[in-house]
């Protein structure tokens, strides 16, 4: 019997170890971190050829319950047969998406540095930059196969045994399991809904994005409307206050402390040429009384305040039957966006087609929970008035579903801004020969305090308070602890939001004119105060502002709003 040489057995073994069906598990981790972010993905290897790629470890549809909504189950087939790879994403309500790419066309560059012994095998080194990061691979040929856990940096020649990101970023084979019992799966003919590569990335992050549109292209306009009476709907747009004010009732999940939120407003002229106040907010309904009560029946049955010149004002600070309402955003309309682009014409100028305003409201998201109503202002006298959209956005910051550890706390305790301006709530003047003092209890249990505090002037001639820095003052039981001066010089920043601005002489526009916090086509940042020296029990606190003389009709007046913020000490 003829006996088989040694080079041959060894072929001949190698042959069966290709034809075997793998298992191939790789890790990823920082270099020398401790943190625990380390994960775990397997190649599956095919007799024919094929491979499926999944992250470890596969998760049960009762373990996706646990986790927050817009999970997906990722897979990755890869055909070398073809030269063919598919992406696919699974959700749990149902939806799969999927992209295909060729493996000859990627657009990633590699080069080649040699051959390196890495985790005891020989290996070629390459090395490419994405983005300004740096990416080697070590690659080996030594196995008489082709394998690699991604597809996403291009792929190469053999099995991968290492990628290195910056330095630090591992990616690496930790384990060759050889797997007879594996099924030798071929890629499925129903991926789901065929997508472009580029939009993978978008739909995965777009699924786990709680979103809740509240106001979509709504009119906020002076009208005579008639007066709504009852109680208010869910889902429904209301106007009050001659439709300068809408409002809307939803119903909010409790979503986890890590989620990060941020609500989203669009505006537009829908003939009003003029820069107005705006504000958005939630109405508290916790007490007794609320706006809700106004808005029903008359401003009158709310509290009221008369300064020294004899003017009230109502429904603008904290009572023991009482919340003031809780802003989320201050905003102002520009001049004329949108309605107006066609009237004016600058050389180097293109005039944008709407106002666009995001902010992060996380700090007072408690009043973004379970049955709530939210409302939206826009000061103006015009029949057609603006156009207002908005949404509700929420952002994971990890991935499980637990609402139990939520310890928030928050108390409003002043809002000056007339949203219902309308239906007979003042501007606030009161500044000129009074304060605003607010009593308020800090509980036994609640501590790292502070103020969130929104600051905006006006009076729109030269020597009005728009145009003129005035200090703020905030002084708590009766010391004075902080001071604050609203002011912002960018405004020239959002010339192109404005069309139909005023143009002096000198090239100037007034829409670039620096004001008292506020510019026209922005929002107004909220400033936080520590308050965490305050001890439980019963304070004061007391806003002034050196508000400015009256002018023939024209007349200075301030936007405050104040909430306390705290933690509750479970």
């Amino acid at each position: 019997m003829k006996r088989l040489s040694l080079l041959a057995i060894l072929t001949f073994a190698l042959m069966l170890n290709v034809k075997a069906q793998q298992r191939l598990t790789y890790q990823m981790y920082h270099l020398g971190s401790d943190s625990g972010d380390t994960t775990f993905t397997e190649v599956q290897r095919f007799a024919n050829n094929q491979l499926k790629i999944q992250n470890l470890p596969v998760l049960t549809d009762e373990e996706i319950s646990q986790m927050i909504p817009g999970i997906s189950r990722d897979l990755t087939y890869i055909d070398y047969n073809t030269d063919s790879a598919y992406y696919q994403m699974s959700f749990a309500d149902g939806d799969s998406f999927y992209a295909s790419m060729s493996l000859k066309n990627s657009s990633v560059k590699f080069t080649e540095e040699g051959e390196e012994l890495m985790n005891g095998y020989n290996c070629k080194k390459y090395r490419t930059s994405i983005n300004s990061n740096t990416i080697e691979v070590w690659m080996t040929e030594s196995l008489g196969y082709d394998a690699t856990p991604s597809i996403s940096r291009g792929v190469l020649k053999g099995v991968m045994i290492k990628q290195v990101i910056n330095g630090s970023r591992i990616l690496e084979l930790k384990n060759i399991k050889k797997d007879r019992k594996l099924k030798n799966e071929t890629i499925p003919s129903e991926l789901g809904t065929r997508v472009a590569a580029r939009d993978i990335d978008k739909i995965s992050k777009d699924k786990l994005i709680v979103k809740v549109p509240v106001f979509d292209e709504d009119q906020i306009h002076f009208a005579e409307i008639e007066k709504y009476q009852g109680e208010i709907p869910f889902d429904s747009v209301i106007h009050f206050a001659y439709g300068t004010l809408i409002l809307k009732r939803v119903n909010l999940q409790n979503l986890p402390e890590h989620y990060t939120y941020f609500i989203d407003v669009r505006e537009q002229s829908n003939g009003d040429a003029y820069d107005r106040s705006g504000s958005i907010f939630v109405i508290p309904t916790d007490r007794e009384l609320s706006l809700k009560d106004a808005l029903i029946d008359s401003i009158q049955v709310l509290h009221s305040y008369t300064d020294r010149r004899d003017i009230t004002y109502r429904a603008i600070k904290l009572e023991d039957d009482f919340l003031p309402v809780v802003e989320l955003m201050r905003f102002f309309t520009p001049f004329g966006v949108k309605h107006f682009n066609d009237r004016v014409k600058i050389d180097g100028l293109e005039w944008s087609d709407v106002a666009y305003y995001k902010q992060e409201v996380t700090e007072v998201s408690k009043h973004l929970r379970g049955d709530v109503l939210i409302g939206a202002f826009i000061s103006n006298y015009d029949g057609g008035g603006h156009k207002l959209s908005m949404d509700i956005l929420a952002y994971p910051g990890d991935y499980s579903w637990d609402t139990t550890q939520n310890d928030d706390w928050t108390l409003p305790l002043f809002n000056t801004c007339n949203v219902m301006e309308m239906a007979g709530q003042h501007y606030c003047r009161m500044f000129k020969t009074d304060s605003l003092t607010v009593e308020f209890e800090v509980p036994e249990n609640v501590g790292d305090l502070r103020l969130r505090y929104i600051s905006t002037g006006h009076g729109g001639w030269g020597r009005g308070d728009e145009f003129n820095p005035k200090e703020n003052t905030i002084i708590i039981d009766g010391e004075k602890v902080f001071t604050h001066t609203p002011w912002r010089c960018d405004c020239a920043t959002y010339r192109e939001l404005n069309p139909v601005s005023g143009n002096f002489w000198n090239g100037e526009s007034s829409s670039d004119l620096s004001r008292s916090g506020w510019c026209p086509g922005t929002a107004t940042q909220p400033v936080y105060f520590d308050l965490s020296f305050l001890k439980p029990g019963r304070h004061t606190i007391t806003i002034a502002i050196p508000q400015g003389d009256d002018e023939g009709n024209s007349f200075n007046h301030w936007m405050v709003s104040g909430i306390l913020l705290g933690t509750l000490e479970l």
